[in-house]
């Protein structure tokens, strides 16, 4: 017979397995909704549910609870630990999840692990209803969760004091968005609860030499550097913002990044933009791009079919633009260059794409420049479940050790 985990991670991994099918009916429905709220286009979604669901499975589940807690068993009762007292888990009784406006699903990872661990949990959905689509599925798969786990929308007025209640009540609440808005959610969190917070960030792209002495890994990276950049529109932490490309390869930075522009091109085809017209403060980015480069400083390369914007050689003294489908490419003499200038900018970053045979000292960069998460060229936006978002554990915030000894 299963154990109560067991039970709920068959649970989770059988509705996924349902919801990657593109035909299934709440699927489609839900699609259109997604697409009606933020405006991406439908192939933009599809990708975004494909990746999402396609990493909900049972061994990415069980393998993520294993590395963190030590033992499934652990949720039961007492294990033994060597070295250490014996330890069992106990769930936090009452959890609410705060969804964030922009990435599709961001929940849904954080809902999972807090049904595992047993949590009764309230999910502040998004008028999507993505998340108590899903719900509905994983209570239809196991239905003594239906009085575990409640979808609420909240937005303004009786409805914010609603959801203030959900947080004030909550043992542990994980919250996603820009940094005002999980100040305001912290503020009213209780001194003896947990907060975990995923703030805005961003991610960055490093080209070595090495890449560029070859033309299919020219074209794999600018082609890879192209997705990552424009999924979502630019929206998201693990959206690319910014490029280093090493200035001592086969190729110039320039010349890597009329590779990337035509990257750009074809990719925005699969997956089209949700505007046509470029926001002011891109138009005004690119303004004074264009004018430094009729000064002989840079260069600028702009969406055809697409209105994706690429600056080669911004100054060094202006933070990356954090603007939709738009991307700063910067030659650098090697990660050092590239370091100090995320550092002297703080930015705050997620993720950093690097080619998958990076030398030692790119590999080096990418651990020191404060991401989360390194990923190979194209793969960015397809974070697995078991991967510590933002460095926070998956399953850890969810309980509390009990030990015997």
């Amino acid at each position: 017979m299963k154990s109560t985990v067991a039970r709920r991670i068959a649970a989770l991994a059988d509705a996924a397995l349902r919801w990657r099918d593109a035909d299934f009916p709440p699927r489609v429905r839900t699609t259109r909704a997604i697409c009606d709220r933020t405006g991406y286009t439908e192939p933009v979604v599809d990708f975004a549910l494909d990746a999402l669901f396609g990493e909900i499975d049972e061994t990415a589940l069980r393998a993520t609870i294993v590395s963190e807690l030590g033992s499934l068993d652990a949720l039961d009762g007492f294990v033994e630990r060597p070295g250490r007292p014996s330890v069992f888990f106990r769930a936090l009784a009452r959890t609410t999840i705060v969804s964030s406006d922009t990435t599709i699903g961001v929940a849904i990872p954080a809902l999972a692990f807090a049904i595992c661990a047993g949590c009764d949990v309230v999910v502040k959905d998004r008028d999507d209803r993505l998340v108590a689509a899903f719900v509905a599925s994983v209570v239809e798969e196991l239905p003594e969760l239906a009085d575990r786990i409640r979808t609420r929308v909240w937005d303004g007025g009786s409805d914010e004091a609603a959801g203030g209640a959900h947080i004030a009540d909550a043992d542990v609440v994980i919250a996603y968005g820009a940094n005002a808005a999980l100040a305001a959610i912290r503020s009213q969190v209780r001194a003896d609860a947990r907060f975990v917070g995923y703030g805005h960030r961003t991610s960055v792209g490093y080209v070595a030499r090495e890449t560029l002495a070859s033309a299919i890994a020219t074209r794999d990276a600018a082609h890879g550097l192209a997705r990552d950049a424009l999924l979502y529109d630019g929206d998201g932490c693990l959206s690319l913002h910014a490029v280093f490309v090493e200035t001592n390869g086969a190729l110039s930075a320039r010349d890597f990044a009329r590779h990337l522009g035509d990257a750009c091109e074809t990719t925005a085809l699969e997956f089209p933009a949700a505007f046509t017209e470029r926001d002011r403060a891109v138009v005004a980015y690119e303004r004074a791009a264009r004018f430094r480069e009729a000064q002989g400083l840079g260069a600028v390369f702009a969406g055809v079919a697409s209105p994706h914007l690429l600056v080669l050689d911004p100054p060094i003294t202006d933070v990356p633009p954090l603007l939709r489908r738009t991307v700063a490419v910067y030659g650098v003499a090697g990660p050092a260059e590239a370091t100090a200038f995320l550092h002297a900018h703080r930015v705050p970053l997620e993720g950093v794409a690097l080619d998958a045979h990076s030398r030692d000292d790119v590999v080096a960069f990418a651990r020191e420049c404060g991401a989360a998460r390194i990923a190979a060229f194209g793969t960015l936006q397809r974070p697995p479940l078991g991967g510590d978002h933002g460095g926070h554990p998956r399953m850890l915030p969810f309980v509390r050790s009990v030990y015997r000894g």
